[in-house]
């Protein structure tokens, strides 16, 4: 049997741009990627927390450095520069996967700056 878990998660960062007229997508900067192990073309679901709207897209890679979350087509409608969203990844695991199961948890500060990296699920200052 397998079990959907969270695989990986940039938490509170803010939305820097909303783009309506590029085709649908949520670019976020390489390094961010990087960091949170997530690849361009990969399936994401995007929490809104200002304003609770949640939305599946995929990743475009952005530009290194940049501190870029743009979120593009459609779903542009659903944010607005400055909101800050949950970006969640989620994967597929085995009863054997599971035993070495860590999940990523990379927080970022106001300016999309990673402030901690964590491999743990635990409630801390923003529970």
């Amino acid at each position: 049997m397998n079990i959907d878990m969270l695989y990986s998660k940039i938490h509170r960062a803010t939305v820097t741009s909303a783009n309506l007229h590029y085709q649908g997508s949520i670019t976020i900067d390489e390094i961010l990627l990087h960091k949170a192990k997530l690849r361009a073309g990969q399936k994401v679901e995007v929490v809104n927390i200002n304003n609770g709207e949640r939305f599946t897209t995929y990743i475009i890679k952005g530009r290194k450095g940049g501190r870029q979350i743009c979120v593009n087509g459609a779903a542009s409608r659903l944010v607005h520069a400055g909101d800050r969203v949950i970006i969640i990844a989620y994967a597929s695991y085995n009863e054997n996967e599971l035993k070495n199961y860590k999940p990523i948890t990379l927080q970022v500060d106001e300016n999309n700056n990673i402030v901690n990296l964590s491999d743990e699920l635990k409630g801390g200052e923003y529970v």
